[in-house]
């Protein structure tokens, strides 16, 4: 009899006498190596796109062969367009930097140098060669004359642009001088007495070319006497004088100022170039 009959034969004596359930000594069939293998394989695999006599990967399509002289949609050109409109526009913009730059700098040189005194008689042509040339004049203020521009923004409050003519003694002419910007509720002369100085004045200020005007901007009244911009020619005809446009300049002082708008005294501009010079902006952007 060999060990292993013994030692069950023996397992279930012992079993029987402590009233052990017979499930519980069961002996435990050694498992084949080769019966694991059998059970995956009776699984059913997953079916696979290349499994099917059909299929036709990519590689096996025929390739498709573009013709050289084939037309291109309209697409394909606005694409091809747009670097070469953005590369015209920033050449453009550095161009237009260039000019700008030498503008500002012609008339920062003119800003430095000491005021000239107004000739009697000016050639309007001649105006464009001391366009922000700083000049003095004097004589006495037509304030029946007077001109208000407007609306114009100061400091975020709502006003308008005094321009007085200014007449010359000794057979000089009327000039047009922008003395400044004035309060909305100044409006009326007689709400500011001390904005209306009387007897002989000089004006120190900056002699200007014609302003244009911007397409957004209405046309002047002159029978109303209401004024969008300021256009010298048709004021020089509505007042009698020679169309040359000054603007007076007062030193910057802000408690200066701020007495003068209390006060409904025109605030003159700074001594300076106020152009706007943003064409490095642009040629980044382009």
């Amino acid at each position: 009899m060999s060990a292993s009959k013994t030692f069950l034969r023996q397992a279930r004596s012992f079993k029987s006498a402590r009233g052990i359930s017979k499930d519980l000594w069961r002996p435990i069939a050694p498992k084949c190596p080769s019966c694991r293998y059998l059970s995956q394989s009776s699984r059913r695999p997953k079916a696979e796109p290349a499994d099917d006599p059909n299929f036709m990967s990519i590689v096996d399509n025929p390739p498709n062969l573009v013709r050289a002289g084939r037309r291109h949609g309209p697409g394909l050109i606005v694409l091809a367009l747009i670097p070469i409109t953005a590369f015209a526009l920033g050449t453009w913009q550095v161009q237009r930097l260039d000019w700008k730059s030498k503008l500002i700098a012609k008339f920062e040189d003119r800003l430095v140098r000491d005021p000239l005194p107004l000739p009697p008689h000016i050639d309007p042509t001649a105006i464009h060669d001391f366009d922000y040339r700083r000049i003095y004049a004097t004589g006495h203020f037509r304030h029946d004359q007077e001109m208000l521009i407007g609306p114009r923004m100061h400091d975020g409050h709502d006003g308008y642009l005094v321009i007085t003519p200014l007449e010359r003694e000794g057979g000089g002419t009327t000039v047009l001088v922008n003395r400044g910007w004035i309060a909305k509720k100044f409006k009326k002369q007689a709400d500011r007495p001390d904005g209306l100085p009387k007897g002989e004045i000089t004006v120190e200020g900056l002699l200007r070319e014609p302003w244009k005007k911007n397409m957004f901007t209405p046309d002047n009244s002159p029978q109303t006497k209401e004024f969008y911009f300021p256009d010298v020619v048709e004021m020089a005809n509505l007042t009698g004088s020679q169309a040359v446009w000054v603007e007076e300049t007062m030193d910057p002082d802000l408690l200066k100022a701020w007495e003068w708008e209390a006060r409904g005294i025109p605030i003159g501009r700074a001594a300076e170039v106020n152009l706007r010079n943003n064409h490095t902006q642009y040629i980044f952007t382009w």
